[in-house]
């Protein structure tokens, strides 16, 4: 069973037999993902820092928006520099074995799938403080975003685990699902934002027009 996940997680890695064709991407690619570590560390944390001295951004948004930071932060502090160690090993024909693998695909996995969650978090608030307007504050609390927060780490961290456990089928049906569900449901939320912008738009041009 393990194995059986391991060798599919192991798909979009370069085989021992590769190592030589692909060597001279591996040192541009390593620069680039340093450079993009530093990036998503920095930005973020000067995210989290400007968070704290903003006092008037909404307790529930600031407690989203905390998350997605943190997310990203641990990609670019644990995720991309492993990546890194990868493309190093790699260069010098090292294979650094299946466990090494599982490892850098779980520690990847929780906090990737808990910035597209995050993503999708926001975005789905942003929709109800659209639609809600008044209602907004009464069923959007505080202790219902930490209740989501905690939910979406949660199951980061439990699809990450499972792969290593899990038989081929079912850790498609994860992959398939948090990879191609949770990007489709950001993409209709925002479209959904769009369509009740404009029309809230069209409604307040309409009301000037009959003003005048």
């Amino acid at each position: 069973m393990k194995t059986s996940s391991c060798e599919l997680l192991l798909t979009g890695d370069p085989r021992i037999s590769e190592f030589e064709e692909l060597r001279s991407t591996y040192f541009p690619n390593s620069i680039f993902n340093s450079f993009l570590s530093y990036t998503a560390v920095m930005l973020n944390i000067v995210t989290i820092h400007a968070m704290r001295k903003t006092p008037s951004l909404p307790k529930t948004l600031k407690t989203l928006l905390l998350s997605l930071a943190v997310s990203d932060v641990g990609v670019g502090l644990v995720g991309q520099p492993f990546y890194t160690s990868l493309l190093v090993k790699w260069s010098k024909q090292n294979d650094p074995g299946c466990n090494t693998y599982m490892v850098f695909n779980v520690i990847t996995g929780v906090f990737a799938l808990a910035s597209s969650l995050g993503v999708l978090a926001v975005s789905v608030d942003m929709f109800l403080a659209i639609h809600l307007h008044l209602r907004y504050q009464e069923l959007v609390t505080h202790k219902r975003i930490v209740a989501v927060v905690i939910l979406i780490w949660v199951m980061s961290a439990f699809r990450s685990l499972v792969t290593l456990c899990v038989s081929d089928r079912i850790l498609n049906l994860f992959s398939v699902a948090f990879g191609v569900v949770g990007p489709f449901l950001t993409t209709l939320v925002y479209i959904k934002i769009y369509l009740a912008v404009r029309r809230h738009k069209n409604h307040i041009q309409s009301l000037q027009v009959q003003l005048k």
